[in-house]
């Protein structure tokens, strides 16, 4: 997932999304410093700068890509830096406290910025605009816009309404339906690797987990749509799709012969589009993961051996205090079906540690459970309560430095089983999708079926090609490789 966006949004590390895991995106930071001349169009008339900032899933990164496809029509272009920009979106995460924190103290860092830049529309939008608009606007009245997810494509007549009233717009009605259908076509290519959002909202309400209340019920995209957006994008140079959704194996959409089609009918759909040779979904829940998008992983070429698969726990008591609606061993099951129509699958996950009411037996068992599956990456947080959701009322909160203690546990066995399934690479030869330049001169970067980052010496030519590396060392967060010539890799 490396697909270079607009210049104005920023992306999360390239990885798994999460059902309920913590913000992992921080926003661009750009320095503050003077206004560049605006950029001029043919007809010498100053075009408007967009400046997006994006936190939480990789959902919100392909909401910001579509708002600026949104507002181009209105001469808006992406600018880097929030200096000078027309209009500044502040995309946010309401999954932990401190990513609603984060937004009000960059709103206090733009509050000057926006005073001395007559006409700026400043807006905040994505969760925490759609669960807190009211507090927004009262703790910010200098904001413009606040919008939740299912309105972007409102933007023009929001834009229109704040200037005709001189005021507040606040836009936080879920009409999921209405966004697909009114969203422009993509125009700006993401790159070698993009993201596809299919599916959208969440039934199942975990414990723990605010997405129901801010992203509404679940919702599939037509099929039509989504085979028409990978079109677009594998025409501007995209090659590996990656699907999204919050629970995106719920997938159950219209397909274009007028059948429901599950997500393992979609992706042999996309698997067809010439040009994808690379397919990859997150987040998946496990109790959707159903008998036709298993056989999807035995039968689709295209569909990378790598799934972030949410468990939470290792425990069937705080599964069940969490309602996630199957047990330990359940999992287990499941991962062993997965394993069994595909040797080569390698699992992520995500883990809170201190759920209220979590004993140190509970916390035994995760660990179990962890040293059972064997995870190549996996995402694990502290609990911290939201407000609305059940286990925030909870009594039997567990107290922080116990918190602290079993995710330390977690994440030092965690990170021990990433670091050996990367060192396990060295000396192979693996197929890797060239996606970018790397840091140094002369160097590519690009992943692995399995998702880890390598970095090789290698033309710009093969950017957006696939090619066979010897990996030369596994380091904990990426691989070295040397790239092999064709005759050298058909010996191998």
């Amino acid at each position: 997932m490396t697909g270079q966006p607009p210049a104005s949004i920023s992306r999360p590390p390239e990885g798994p999304d999460r059902a309920a895991g913590a913000e992992r995106v921080s926003p661009m930071s750009a320095p503050m410093s003077a206004p560049e001349s605006p950029p001029q169009t043919a007809a010498g008339s100053a075009k408007k700068r967009l400046h997006i900032q994006s936190w939480g899933c990789q959902m919100n990164v392909y909401d910001s890509l579509r708002m600026a496809d949104v507002l181009r029509p209105l001469g808006y272009e992406p600018h880097d830096s929030p200096v000078g920009a027309d209009m500044i979106i502040l995309n946010t995460c309401h999954i932990r406290e401190k990513a609603t924190e984060k937004l009000f103290s960059e709103l206090g860092r733009l509050r000057a910025l926006k005073a001395e830049t007559p006409g700026m529309v400043l807006a905040v939008a994505g969760c925490v605009a759609q669960a807190e608009g009211a507090e927004v606007v009262a703790r910010a009245p200098y904001v413009d816009l606040v919008f939740g997810p299912q309105s972007y494509h409102k933007l023009p007549e929001m834009i229109a309404r704040a200037s005709r009233a001189a005021g507040h717009v606040i836009e936080t009605e879920f009409e999921t339906e209405a966004k697909f259908d009114l969203l422009p076509g993509s125009s700006a290519p993401q790159g070698v690797t993009a993201f596809l959002t299919v599916q959208e909202g969440c039934d199942k309400f975990c414990s723990f987990c605010v997405v129901p209340y801010t992203r509404g019920a679940e919702h599939s995209r037509p099929a039509a749509g989504i085979l028409g957006e990978a079109r677009r994008l594998v025409g501007q140079g995209t090659r590996e799709l990656t699907l999204l959704g919050q629970n995106v194996n719920a997938y159950h959409g219209q397909g274009p012969d007028g059948a429901e089609w599950g997500l393992g009918r979609l992706l042999r759909a996309l698997a067809e589009i010439p040009g994808v040779v690379r397919l990859r979904y997150t987040t998946s829940h496990p109790r959707d993961m159903d008998d036709d998008l298993i056989a999807a992983h035995r039968d689709v070429a295209q569909l990378m051996p790598f799934l972030h698969l949410p468990v939470q726990s290792g425990s069937d008591r705080m599964l069940a205090a969490m309602n996630r609606g199957h047990t330990a061993e359940e999992y287990l099951r499941l991962v062993d079906r997965l394993r069994a129509v595909r040797p080569d699958l390698a699992l992520s996950s995500d883990f809170i540690a201190g759920h209220p009411g979590e004993r140190p037996s509970d916390h035994a068992a995760t660990l179990r459970l962890i040293e059972r599956v064997g995870f190549a990456q996996a995402y694990s947080f502290k609990y911290s309560p939201r407000p609305g959701t059940p286990a925030a009322a909870q009594t039997m909160q567990v107290a922080e430095a116990e918190q602290d203690a079993r995710l330390q546990e977690i994440q030092a066995l965690l990170r021990a089983q990433q670091a050996a399934f990367n060192a396990a690479t060295a000396d192979r030869v693996v197929e890797v999708l060239f996606t970018g330049p790397g840091r140094h001169p002369g160097q590519l970067s690009g992943r692995t079926p399995w998702l880890q980052p390598v970095h090789a010496l290698g033309p710009a030519s093969l950017i957006g090609l696939v090619r066979p590396v010897r990996i030369e060392a596994g380091h904990p967060n990426s691989l070295s490789a040397t790239l092999l010539p064709e005759p050298e890799a058909a010996a191998a």
